[in-house]
């Protein structure tokens, strides 16, 4: 045997681990998502991956291990969207526009991956996940409140970041209902999303961004 074929026979191993990680964890997303995190069992990721339980155990050894490398792989997707969406807002933008870019740019990335709402929000969810969860709050209130200062100059630290929580909140609280529908009656929850938003900020900001 050569030199080449020994140095490519790791990288195929390797490139075939990777894809049957990859296989794994989007089964483990689709059972999460349908009996939610407590339910599931790593017979049913492992059958619904088509694979033996002997084989998801080469890779994994419990369920709890992958919900935490598939939040950690969501985690990092997650906070390169609001690293694009959270950026200072432009004067001349309407704030109609601005709301309906974040509110648009976050209900993508949760309906492309639902299983993210699953296991952020489930009752029962690893202690990994709910420390990484809180992290990742913390940052995007930050975030939010580096975009709501410029927004609002004249407001307190404590009144930015108390409207900064409400923001999210209402977003988070009508995340759930977009989730629960499909079609027009998805949109139709999204748009409440994105009134609610600015209604609650319009007398707050005023005039300083551009009226759509």
């Amino acid at each position: 045997m050569s030199d080449t074929s020994e140095k490519e026979q790791p990288r195929r191993r390797q490139a075939r681990g990777e894809r049957r990680i990859a296989q794994l964890l989007q089964a483990a997303a689709r059972v999460f998502c349908t009996t939610g995190y407590t339910a599931a069992s790593t017979n049913a990721i492992a059958r619904e991956a088509g694979v033996s339980p002997g084989t998801l155990y080469q890779f994994f050894p419990n369920k709890e291990a992958l919900a935490v490398e598939l939040g950690d792989r969501l985690m990092h997707q997650m906070q390169e969207t609001y690293g694009e969406v959270l950026t200072p807002v432009d004067p001349a933008t309407s704030l109609e526009e601005a709301i309906g870019a974040a509110v648009d740019r976050f209900i993508t990335f949760n309906t492309e991956h639902p299983v993210f709402f699953a296991l952020m929000h489930g009752p029962d969810v690893p202690g990994r996940i709910a420390e990484a969860h809180d992290q990742l709050h913390a940052t995007v209130i930050g975030r939010i409140e580096g975009l709501l200062g410029s927004l609002l100059p004249e407001a307190g630290p404590a009144d930015v970041t108390r409207t900064a929580h409400v923001c999210l909140g209402i977003y988070k609280a009508g995340l759930e209902l977009v989730l629960a529908h499909e079609g027009a009656e998805r949109a139709a929850y999204v748009q409440e999303i994105k009134d609610v938003l600015i209604r609650y900020l319009q007398p707050l900001v005023g005039d300083r961004l551009g009226s759509a």
